[in-house]
């Protein structure tokens, strides 16, 4: 009888001990996650033309934060698309979203066609984000909010 009361607390110790690690690590996944998009400009701003040519990004957003541009194969001068980069997306890296879209960012002096073509590839990408998790929570409260005040009404 004491074997079998001490084999069940065992268990019990072990389901608990399970339970509760598997709890922990589907939290941390949530915590953790990282909503990340990269967003290939190739398509949706093919009109878009530089000097040269079209001048395709690929955007990537992680939390909503523009993290990298990365300007693909074009047709532009090297030179003058170098003095473009450096100068215009430096500009959208670190920004939100919502920051970069109402961004009147400074176009490189010499490089004209260039900047403004990156910039217009910029502006037609962010358009397609997706919006991020956050800015959802953020509308589900203010949703719990209106409800609770009408509650106490």
């Amino acid at each position: 009888m004491k074997k079998s009361i001490i084999i069940a607390a065992i268990m019990l110790l072990v389901a608990g001990t399970v339970s509760l690690d598997a709890r922990t690590k589907a939290k941390a996944k949530k915590t953790t996650a990282n909503t990340s998009q990269v967003i290939y400009t190739g398509e949706i701003a093919k009109k878009v033309i530089g000097y040269n040519g079209p001048t395709p990004l690929n955007i990537t957003i992680k939390n909503g934060v523009i993290e990298n541009i990365e300007v693909l194969g074009n047709q532009e001068s090297p030179g003058y698309l170098k003095r473009a980069k450096d100068k215009v997306l430096p500009q959208y890296i670190g920004k939100t979203v919502a920051e970069a879209k109402k961004l009147k960012p400074d176009i490189a002096t010499g490089a004209t066609y260039t900047s403004e073509a990156l910039i217009k590839n910029i502006q037609m990408g962010l358009n397609q984000a997706k919006s991020t998790p956050a800015k959802k929570a953020t509308s589900k409260k203010a949703t719990a909010k209106k409800k609770a005040t009408k509650k106490r009404r």
